[in-house]
């Protein structure tokens, strides 16, 4: 199989490729943060040319930092994603500084807008929708725009346990997809159960939400790697899917790999080819390295499609 400007690094397991599983990775995305993104040497020898490569900005980054990451990636052929978390943003003047920054001294035109994990906010904004309403990405002629998605809801949106909020959010971002130019989708947090994750999509999807889904996948990665992670980031029922691993001795040392969670969804596309998730972001919590040959080794070629783009 030809993959785009790909050198495998190391030698892999001779895995057999599950062709379902292959075309539901096709166009995958993959997030770094510009502290992980230092310790590789060449991206170039992890994925193809073309990945989309989303920058997590967590509170603390200098935006220095993030911009300086952006252009090494978008100079090696990558498609950046930088995140713009509202609540880490001071007000309208520091944004447009942003953009201009990004767009300057890296050519970015596509963005990941959530509100950020911060309890209280440093500004202005308290919410991506806040973020859009400003008028700043469109009017800098970003031509994709991603917001967050959520299967299994938000305690930081939702603290009584509902979806009210979120649901409220979603539909405010499908109305805004509809005036808008710049492609949109749905970027969600990783979760480790498929069918509670297919039931969400198909509700969105008969409630009159046409917006694309990214679904989040953990990569590889010890199983108290990814507990810490998953209750760091408020992931909900699923994370009892580690919790029973857990407690399985033949399994505690053995490394996750998403390899079950997403088969299942692949599956699920292959019967429902309408099936409004359109592509799987990985969230490489064991590593960068492992989770791109993990991705590699089961079909996934990441380059984007051109009408994706």
């Amino acid at each position: 199989m030809a993959l785009l400007n790909f050198k495998r690094a190391d030698p892999t397991p001779d895995i057999t490729v599950n062709p379902q599983v292959e075309a539901f990775l096709d166009g995958y995305s993959i997030e770094v943060m510009p502290r992980t993104a230092e310790k590789v040497d060449d991206f170039r020898g992890l994925l193809p040319e073309g990945t989309r490569v989303y920058i997590a900005h967590i509170e603390g980054t200098p935006i220095g930092d993030m911009i300086s990451t952006a252009a090494r990636l978008a100079n090696d052929g990558f498609r950046v994603m930088p995140h713009f978390p509202a609540r880490i943003i001071k007000d309208k003047a520091a944004l447009a500084d942003w953009i201009a920054r990004y767009q300057g001294e890296a050519n970015v035109d596509q963005a990941l807008l959530l509100a950020g994990g911060v309890a209280k906010p440093h500004g202005a904004f308290d919410s991506s929708m806040q973020l859009l309403e400003t008028g700043l990405f469109d009017k800098a002629g970003f031509k994709r725009l991603h917001v967050a998605g959520h299967p299994e809801g938000n305690r930081d949106i939702d603290p009584d346990g509902s979806t009210k909020n979120v649901d409220d959010a979603v539909r405010w971002k499908q109305s805004f997809s509809e005036r808008t130019d710049a492609k949109m989708a749905l970027a969600t947090q990783f979760a480790f159960e498929a069918k509670p994750v297919i039931a969400w999509a198909d509700a969105l999807k008969d409630a009159g939400i046409d917006l694309p889904i990214h679904i989040g996948v953990a990569g590889p990665a010890k199983l108290q790697t990814l507990i810490k992670f998953a209750i760091a980031c408020g992931v909900g029922p699923s994370l009892k899917v580690l919790q029973k691993r857990a407690m399985d001795v033949t399994k505690l040392l053995l490394p996750y790999e998403p390899t079950e969670f997403v088969a299942e969804l692949a599956a699920h596309k292959a019967a429902h080819p309408d099936f409004n998730i359109e592509q799987v972001h990985f969230f490489p919590l064991g590593g960068i390295k492992t989770n791109a040959n993990w991705a590699i080794q089961h079909g996934g070629k990441s380059a984007v499609p051109a009408d994706q783009t």
